[in-house]
C-alpha cells in the first residue's frame, strides 16, 4: 500500500473515448463475411451450395435490420446513454463472459504464467533437493517467493503513487484502472451468477495480509507494517521480513505434519463446478463463525502465494525437442503442469483469487489467477516487473532462524463429514479435468518476430521456399495466425471457427473484442498451401491477401468496430418474455460461427516467461 499521488489536472490527463455502439448495417455485413469460409466449406463437401446458403443468411440479416434489429439497436443506444462508462462493461460483459459461467475455473478459465528460472538463484538450489528444507519447502524457494511478492507489491505501490505509468498517458489510465482490480478481492460463488467481493477499507488489517497455502493449509501473514495512526499509510515490508514470516508458517506446517495432522483441502472446492462450489461454500460458512472469518480474510488479502512441497516431473519426451537455455522438453512441460495444476498440488490453491504466485522446491515459479476482473495482459505486466530483476541475496543477509517473528496466523476451518466428503469428490473431479487437458510449449528458433517484421526482406527472393520469399514489414500476429490456420487444417482436415482476442483498451473501461481469424482469404491461402498444383507465386499472393484481411479485422476490432460484442449486446436487448424472437440468432450458422474449437487467445512468452495459458 502507498499514498496516491495527486491526480493530474484535467488538462494533463487524457480522456479516453467511450466504446461506441457499432453501426448495425456494418456489423451485419461483417457478420455475413465471417460466414463465407464456413459456407464455402459446406459447398466443397457437397452439403449445400454457397449461393443458396449465402442468400438465406443475407435474407435473415436484411429482415433483422429492417425489423426488430432497429428496436434492439435503439435500446442498446439508450442503455449506453444511461451507462457511466460504456454499454458493454457497465452492464453485462463480466457477467456474461465470466460470472454466469458454471464450469470450473481450473483449466477452463483461469490464466497462468510460467516464469523463467532466476539466474541469480544458485545452481545447487534448482534441483529442489536441499538439506535445509522444512516440510519439503526449501530456503531458496522461500527467498524467491518473498522476493517476487515484494517486487509485485512494489509495482502496485509505485502504480498507486503515479511513479510509473502515470495517468497523464492513455496507457497509464488503462493500466491503473485494470491493475487495481487484481488486489484485495476475490470471486464469490453464488447461484446463477457469481459476484466479485468489494475491497476492504484501507485501514483493515486483512488488507495488509498475504494469503499463503502450504500442504493444503491456509495461512495469512502481514506484508505491510501496521501504521502508527489511521491517517498513516502502511509501508511494504522488506523481502527479508516477508521471508521470515513465510519461514514461520513453514515451521508451523512442519510441526503439524509431525503431529500427524492432515489439512482439510478446502482449496480444491474452489476448483469445482460453480454451482457445486456455491452449495459447498454456503454449507461451509454455516458450520461455524470461524469459517466466515477465515473466508473473509482470504477474499480481502492483497494476493496469494502457493508453496508446493514437491517438484513435479513428467516422463521424458519420446523425441528430443530443443527448448530455451538447454531445458529438456519434459522439464519444461512439468513446469507448465505445476503452474496449471496437477493431481498432487491441485488443492494447494484458492482459485477464486485474481493473483496467486506459485513457487516449488526447485524455485520454479509462476502465477495464476481468476480471469474476470481483468484481462491476462494486465497480470503479465505486473509479473514481468516482478521477475525482471532477480533475487538479490544481500536482501536476505542473516539467517532465517526459527524464532517466531509474529505477524502470521492460521486460517483454519471447522468441518463436518459432508464437507470432508465434498473435498474428496471435488478432488476426483479436478483430477479428471487435469487428465483431460494438456499444456506444452514448442520453442521454434528458426526465426522470430524480427525476421517477420523486417529481416525476411533481406533474404534472397529467388529461394524456392515460400518462407524465404515473404517481404519484411509483416505483422507477427497476422503471420502466426495464418500458420495456425494451416496447422489446424493439415492436422484435422477441416476448417473451424477461430477465436482471437483483441484489446479495446483505447476506450474507457475497454476490455476485449473477438477477431474471427477464419476468413475467406485465410481459407484460400491454406487451400493453396496444400494444393500441389499451386505455384509459389500463387501461394504468396494468397498469403498477402490473407494477411491484409487479418490486419484490417484487427484494426476494426481494436477501434470498436468488431461484431461479436455488438451481436451479444443486441441479443441481450431482446425481450423474449414479450414473445420477441430473432430468426437470425436461431440460425444454426449463427451458433456454428461461434463454436471456437480453435481459440488463440494468449500472451507473448517473451524472454521472461516459459509459457502462458
Amino acid at each position: 500500500m502507498s499514498t496516491s499521488a495527486a491526480s493530474p489536472s484535467p488538462k494533463m490527463r487524457p480522456v479516453l473515448p467511450r466504446l461506441p455502439v457499432p453501426d448495425i448495417h456494418q456489423t451485419l455485413d461483417r457478420y455475413l463475411a465471417s460466414l463465407e469460409p464456413l459456407m464455402l466449406e459446406d459447398e466443397r463437401l457437397g452439403k449445400s451450395s454457397f449461393e443458396s446458403s449465402y442468400a438465406l443468411r443475407s435474407k435473415l440479416a436484411q429482415s433483422f435490420e429492417s425489423g426488430i434489429g432497429k428496436v434492439l439497436q435503439e435500446r442498446l443506444h439508450a442503455l449506453d446513454r444511461a451507462s457511466p462508462n460504456n454499454w458493454l462493461d457497465d452492464n453485462f460483459w463480466i457477467k456474461k463472459a465470466y460470472l454466469e459461467w458454471r464450469e470450473p475455473l481450473l483449466v477452463n478459465s483461469n490464466w497462468w504464467l510460467a516464469f523463467h528460472d532466476d539466474d541469480l538463484v544458485p545452481p545447487s538450489a534448482l534441483t529442489g533437493e536441499s538439506s535445509d528444507s522444512r516440510a519439503g519447502i526449501t530456503l531458496w524457494q522461500m527467498r524467491r517467493a518473498a522476493w517476487l511478492i515484494h517486487r509485485v507489491l512494489d509495482f502496485k505501490g509505485k502504480l498507486d503513487d503515479g511513479e510509473i505509468h502515470p495517468e497523464t498517458t492513455r496507457t497509464g489510465i488503462w493500466l491503473r484502472q485494470s491493475t487495481k482490480k487484481m488486489f484485495n478481492i476475490g470471486r464469490i460463488p453464488a447461484p446463477f451468477c457469481d459476484i466479485i467481493s468489494s475491497p476492504p477499507p484501507p485501514d483493515s488489517a486483512d488488507s495488509r495480509k498475504l494469503l499463503i497455502t502450504v500442504h493444503n493449509w491456509f495461512y495469512a501473514i502481514d506484508v505491510y507494517n501496521q501504521p502508527n495512526s489511521p491517517t498513516d499509510i502502511p509501508q511494504l515490508m522488506s523481502p527479508r521480513e516477508i521471508a521470515t514470516r513465510i519461514r514461520a508458517v513453514v515451521l508451523d506446517v512442519e510441526q503439524r505434519l509431525t503431529n500427524g495432522e492432515r489439512a482439510l483441502p478446502v482449496g480444491v472446492l474452489s476448483a469445482d463446478n460453480r454451482d457445486i462450489w456455491t452449495a459447498n461454500q454456503e454449507h461451509l460458512l454455516s458450520i461455524h463463525p470461524t469459517n466466515q472469518k477465515t473466508y473473509h480474510t482470504m477474499l480481502s488479502s492483497v494476493m496469494a502465494l502457493s508453496l508446493d512441497h514437491l517438484t513435479h516431473t513428467t516422463p521424458p519426451a519420446a523425441h528430443l525437442i530443443p527448448s530455451p537455455r538447454g531445458i529438456s522438453q519434459d522439464v519444461l512441460d512439468s513446469h507448465l503442469h505445476t503452474i496449471r495444476a496437477h493431481p498432487l498440488n491441485v488443492a494447494n490453491r484458492f482459485y477464486d483469487k485474481p493473483f496467486t504466485l506459485i513457487v516449488d522446491p526447485s524455485t520454479r515459479a509462476g502465477a495464476t489467477g481468476e480471469h474476470s476482473p481483468c484481462d491476462a495482459l494486465v497480470p503479465s505486466i505486473v509479473a514481468e516487473y516482478g521477475i525482471v530483476q532477480g533475487v538479490d541475496e544481500a536482501a536476505f543477509e542473516g539467517s532465517l532462524d526459527d524464532t517466531n517473528p509474529g505477524g502470521w496466523h492460521r486460517l483454519d476451518w471447522v468441518a463436518d463429514d459432508k464437507i470432508r466428503g465434498e473435498c474428496d469428490a471435488a478432488h476426483s473431479r479436478a483430477v479428471k479435468i487435469i487428465e483431460d487437458s494438456d499444456d506444452s510449449v514448442l520453442w521454434f528458433e528458426g526465426y522470430g518476430t524480427d525476421w517477420i517484421k523486417g529481416i525476411g526482406e533481406s533474404h534472397l527472393n529467388n529461394c524456392a521456399s515460400i518462407s524465404d520469399r515473404i517481404p519484411g514489414k509483416l505483422g507477427p500476429d497476422a503471420y502466426i495466425q495464418m500458420v495456425l490456420q494451416l496447422a489446424w487444417y493439415k492436422t484435422r482436415g477441416e476448417f473451424t471457427a477461430t477465436y482471437e482476442t483483441v484489446l479495446t483498451r483505447m476506450f474507457k473501461h475497454g476490455r476485449t473484442e473477438t477477431l474471427r481469424t477464419l476468413t475467406r482469404d485465410s481459407r484460400a491461402w491454406v487451400l493453396a498451401m496444400v494444393d500441389p498444383k499451386s505455384t509459389v507465386e500463387m501461394r504468396y499472393a494468397a498469403f498477402q491477401c490473407a494477411i491484409k484481411t487479418h490486419s484490417r479485422l484487427t484494426k476494426e476490432a481494436a477501434t470498436g468496430r468488431g461484431i461479436d460484442r455488438h451481436l451479444l449486446g443486441l441479443r441481450l436487448m431482446l425481450r423474449s418474455q414479450d414473445g420477441e424472437r430473432v430468426p437470425l440468432f436461431e440460425d444454426e450458422m449463427f451458433e456454428r460461427s461461434q463454436q471456437w474449437k480453435l481459440s488463440t487467445s494468449g500472451l507473448s512468452a517473451g524472454h521472461l516467461f516459459r509459457g502462458t495459458g
